[in-house]
């Protein structure tokens, strides 16, 4: 993974409300949450919460599916995974710590 990637996907992230939503939807786990809980449980406007989404689709960390009339959000646990893997892989390594 570049570094690159990451950089963007932790931008994302290094948004309070943009991590807050992404928080949500971790603890949530694999079966997502409608878009309308996110909204009642965060407090955030749907306008501003669409914005939201769409940044943290865009650079992977989520995903929607639409079930029916519903669309729900989900957390990319494998992106997840890489993104914090990318940053504790090289761990201490020549740096003549740890």
């Amino acid at each position: 993974m570049s570094i690159e990637i990451t950089a963007k996907r932790l931008e994302a992230l290094g948004n309070s409300s943009r991590l807050e939503i992404f928080r949500l939807l971790v603890k949530a786990g694999r079966d997502g949450v409608p878009v309308g809980t996110v909204q009642e449980r965060t407090g955030i406007a749907r306008s501003t919460l669409s914005h939201h989404l769409h940044r943290l689709i865009a650079v992977g960390l989520v995903t929607q599916e639409r079930q029916g009339t519903v669309l729900i959000c989900r957390a990319d646990y494998d992106v997840m995974d890489e993104t914090v893997g990318f940053l504790v892989s090289e761990c201490c390594i020549g740096t003549g710590g740890r």
